[in-house]
């Protein structure tokens, strides 16, 4: 089966790390047809926007959406590429797993834990204006609706993937209408899920207990700001961003993209690590129904990272982003991993 879906290559290093992660997927035996359009810099200079009406109008017909990482320009009046995608798609929860991976150096051992953050509302959504010259106000919306639906996905996904915990992270002893009203919302939905440990974390609390031991959580279900922050810690908790996938989802629509940064510096040096695109890719995979070949996928990448003879500079090795790409090539046709 031909699958269709939308790929965005993205700024700085974001067109290495897709060439390489289309290449993986091909040699995993996986049929795509990939449509691809800018979105980002780039767009921004031709279209006015990071993201055109026909980069959306094209996720919106294929479904699902690879992207690479994009420029997001810092205190000006253009809106993200990530937020744009997210309003328009209701790409309502971002799902962000932190795994130890072999190989990579990390304090921790043995994590896996998943963050879940709400991704249309909130302090984040940049709903800002000047009240008077030299003060700015910020508003932070909390909904029912938005509340109850990334608690009931929280829920779904600890059920789906065999977890035994959801732990509600808030702020509501001090917004204790916003987040009081999120809070009151994951207790509704915890009530219908008696078989799942609910739990509630004060979000400073919890950032420490993440830092001393990450051990104890399994799924964190957050609002909008505070995922964001939360979900760089607990990738620091097992090597950093360059390791960990993303995925932004919602009922329609899924995007799935590599989270850190455009990486300019590096950019067109063939030094970029690709890991985080293709284990983003691998969550793609599975969410459209090829779950052996992101199995494949996932292994070969361990694999690589596990021997460490041909991992990227970020990770300690002196690879190139082709050498690494090609080394998990090689995985992908090598003893079980062979389809």
């Amino acid at each position: 089966m031909k699958h269709a879906v939308t790929l965005i290559p993205g700024d700085g290093i974001g067109p290495e790390i897709t060439r390489a992660t289309r290449e993986v997927i091909e040699a995993a035996g996986v049929e795509i047809e990939w449509h691809e359009h800018e979105a980002g810099s780039h767009a921004l200079e031709q279209y006015g926007t990071q993201v055109p009406e026909h980069v959306l109008n094209c996720i919106r017909t294929d479904k699902v959406c690879l992207k690479g990482p994009v420029t997001t320009p810092i205190g000006t009046g253009f809106t993200s590429a990530n937020v744009i995608l997210r309003k328009t798609l209701d790409l309502y929860a971002c799902l962000r797993p932190a795994r130890s991976l072999p190989g990579v150096k990390s304090r921790f051992e043995d994590v896996d834990l998943v963050v879940v953050r709400e991704n249309t509302e909130g302090l984040y959504s940049g709903i800002e204006h000047e009240v008077v010259p030299g003060v700015v106000e910020s508003l932070k919306i909390v909904t029912e609706r938005a509340s109850t639906r990334i608690a009931e996905f929280a829920f779904e996904h600890a059920r789906k993937t065999g977890r035994s915990q959801v732990t509600a992270v808030h702020k509501a002893n001090i917004m204790k209408l916003t987040d009081g009203l999120s809070l009151r919302c994951a207790r509704a939905v915890a009530a219908r899920y008696p078989e799942i440990k609910y739990t509630e974390q004060i979000i400073d609390a919890a950032c420490m207990k993440l830092v001393i031991d990450p051990h104890q959580y399994e799924v964190l279900v957050m609002e909008n700001l505070y995922g964001d922050i939360v979900s760089d810690l607990c990738a620091g908790l097992v090597g950093g961003l360059g390791v960990v996938p993303g995925a932004n989802l919602g009922t329609d629509y899924a995007v799935f993209e590599a989270v850190h940064g455009s990486a300019p510096d590096i950019a067109g040096k063939n030094l970029a690590n690709p890991t985080a695109l293709i284990l983003s890719a691998v969550m793609m995979l599975r969410h459209i129904g090829e779950d052996k070949a992101a199995e494949r996928i996932e292994t070969a990448v361990r694999r690589v990272l596990e021997k460490g003879d041909h991992t990227t500079p970020d990770l300690g090795g002196h690879a190139t982003t082709t050498e690494m790409t090609e080394a998990i090539i090689t995985e992908l046709g090598t003893g079980n991993n062979r389809r």
